[in-house]
Formats: C-alpha cells, structure tokens, sequence
C-alpha cells in the first residue's frame, strides 16, 4: 500500500498553477482571462486568490513545475504568507524561456538530462521549499530518460530521503511509457510511486495503466481533464456532453471534472483554473456522481487528440 497523496478528508481535486504561474498557456481563452495586466505582481495577486478560494474550498493538493514560468515562486511564498501546510507537487526537465511574452517563438525548452535535474531542483528548494511529490516532466520514450541510470540513481536518492519521485506523461505514448517507468529498477527497487497523466472523456487511453499503477501502489494525478478549455463552454462540446449538462444542470467542466474523479485508480483530479469563477465551477464537481463508464463514445483515437492539442495557440 502506498503512502496517500492527500490528507485524511481533503477532496479529490487539488489544483494545478500551469496556467496561474506565466502570462502565456494554452487554454482557451488564457489570455481573456488574464486581461491587459500581465505583469509578475498582477499574476502574483491572481495566483493567490485562486489559491486562496481552493484553500478555503477545502483544496489540499497543488501542483507546479520548474517550467510553469513563477508558479513554485508563487506557491511558495502563498504557502509561507497564509502558514499553509498541504501536499505539493512539483516537475523538472523543462526549462521556461518565454521571457515574460506571450508571442514567444519558444515558450519551454525540454531537456531531461541529469545535468538538468541537478540544476533545478536546487531552484525548487529555494523558492518552494522541499515539495512532497516531484516528477520528470512529460517524460516520453524518445529522450530515453528512463534508461539514463544517472538520473534513476539520484532520483532514487531523493526517494530515499522522502520525497516522492515519479513522472508526468504527455503525448499519444502515455501508456507505453508509464509502463516501462513500472518496470524500473535501480539497486533491485523502483524509486517511482508516482504518476500524473492526461486522461479526460476525449483522451482515456491510458487508464488501464493508470489502474495497473494504482494496483501497484502507486498515487495517480490526473492533469488536462477538461482538455485545455475543449471540454468546457469555450470549446465545441459534443453533443452527448451538452445534453448530460442539460440534465445534470451542470457546466461542461463539472462533468469533464466528475468523470475523471468516477475513475476508481484517480487519488487526485487537478483543476487548471485561471480565475475564482472558473474555480468555483469546477468545484461543482465534487457534488456530481457519475459511472466510471459516463460518455465513453467520445473518446478520440490518441493521435488526433495530441495532434489537435498541438495545434492550440498560446495565449
């Protein structure tokens, strides 16, 4: 059995800062919602008020990156302001270069070398503190770091001090990477016990894996779950999903929300709120229970989910 991701009583959904912690993202609408003040301070005061309204809802997981332009910054110093103790996640292995633009050519730079980890995680203990959960970001076969045995060594060094070491995962070969990081083994152990995941009601593939991590103790994040803004009013909601709004009385959000947290392998549902408004209405889903098996037929083959997930603007 695995250590719990979240204290006894704390809801399923925690929060995610992707969004809360750089003036550019890719969910729709990122920019309107953000307005014409973009400087640190004004996404600093925002950062804490979504914070804020998710402790006060009761909110006990959040998560940030190296790359997530201030978000450790911003999370950190919420937590030491308010004297907050709750459970953080935190990723390395991309780098943000957008310089505080939106019109950047490059936003973040992926590169999961140990020479990388080594230099962030000393950047995250100085402004976040030591986090509870920490993952290689959007880790995929193809940069081959879960062959690297300098970076498993020292990961397994963190996991030995206490800090939860696993991976996040992106892109059409979710699965086929989450199952070799279930298969590591340095010094006859696996130092991962943790995974974040896309999955929502247009991407599921990965979810039997997600339950094979599960069962073998692992905690599950579950990151995306409206789909960077598809499954909300922003996007073009399937007509299956508008009809169970109608009769749930519930925004397209909630629901996307609620299928995820229907999952039985799902310990924690990240909302990517942007404002308090669209907080509060992802917290509806907390109050809405759905079947594990809710709106199956809208799932996309991977590819083209990734594919038109590639092509979303940065706003």
């Amino acid at each position: 059995m695995s250590v719990p991701l979240l204290p006894p009583g704390a809801p399923r959904l925690g929060l995610g800062l992707a969004a809360l912690g750089r003036p550019g993202y890719i969910n729709l609408g990122h920019g309107q919602d953000l307005g014409a003040e973009k400087d640190v301070e004004a996404l600093r005061a925002r950062a804490w008020a979504v914070l804020d309204a998710a402790w006060e809802a009761g909110l006990r997981y959040f998560d940030a990156a190296r790359s997530y332009g201030r978000a450790e910054e911003f999370l950190g110093g919420w937590l030491r302001e308010r004297g907050h103790a709750a459970a953080v996640g935190s990723k390395w292995g991309y780098t943000y270069t957008a310089n505080w633009r939106t019109d950047a050519e490059t936003h973040e730079v992926k590169n999961h070398t140990l020479a990388t980890l080594e230099r962030q995680w000393p950047e995250t203990l100085e402004v976040l503190d030591r986090p509870d959960v920490y993952l290689i970001h959007s880790a995929t076969l193809d940069t081959g770091v879960l062959e690297d045995e300098g970076v498993l060594a020292r990961l397994a060094e963190l996991a030995a001090e206490g800090v939860r070491v696993g991976l996040s995962t992106s892109g059409p070969g979710q699965a086929g990477t989450l199952r070799k990081a279930l298969a590591v083994r340095v010094d006859g152990l696996n130092p991962f016990s943790v995974v974040q995941a896309t999955w929502n009601l247009l991407e599921p593939s990965a979810g039997e894996v997600l339950a094979e991590a599960h069962a073998a103790g692992w905690g599950v994040v579950v990151k995306e779950a409206v789909a960077n803004g598809r499954l909300t009013l922003r996007g073009q909601v399937p007509s299956a999903l508008a009809d169970l709004c109608q009769e749930l009385r519930a925004t397209p959000d909630a629901i996307a929300l609620a299928a995820a947290l229907a999952q039985p392998w799902a310990d924690v549902v990240l909302s990517g709120a942007t404002t308090v408004q669209q907080l509060q209405d992802n917290l509806a889903a907390l109050r809405l229970t759905l079947a594990a098996s809710t709106l199956d037929d809208l799932a996309q083959p991977p590819e083209r989910y990734w594919g038109e997930r590639a092509g979303l603007a940065w706003t």
